[in-house]
């Protein structure tokens, strides 16, 4: 292989693993927000709320995508009676990850 190509390639994989972490990031973030928003509408407060967003970050580890922090957080609402679908937790958390990522643009 050509020094050139080895070079793109480096900067490539470079690229993919910065993007990664990256969206680990962001995706840690948007749980912390995410689990910050459902404490308050579950009326959590202080050190409560922000316990509650460690177990939202954690809930994040028990299954592959967003699926098991989805239903963590639905349920929570079920359980407590907050009138939410689904679907409104879904847009809360796509329009957490782009306050996350914005975030960690600018730092």
């Amino acid at each position: 292989m050509s020094d050139s190509f080895k070079d793109r390639e480096k900067a490539a994989e470079a690229k993919f693993q910065h993007d990664q972490e990256t969206m680990f990031k962001a995706n840690a973030r948007r749980n912390k927000l995410l689990g910050l928003w459902a404490a308050d509408l579950l009326g959590l407060t202080d050190a409560d709320a922000k316990s509650y967003a460690k177990d939202v970050i954690t809930a994040d580890f028990e299954k592959p995508g967003d699926e098991d922090v989805l239903e963590k957080v639905y349920e929570d609402f079920q359980k407590k009676g907050v009138d939410l679908s689904e679907r409104q937790v879904r847009k809360e958390m796509d329009r957490l990850l782009q306050v996350a990522l914005e975030q960690i643009a600018t730092e």
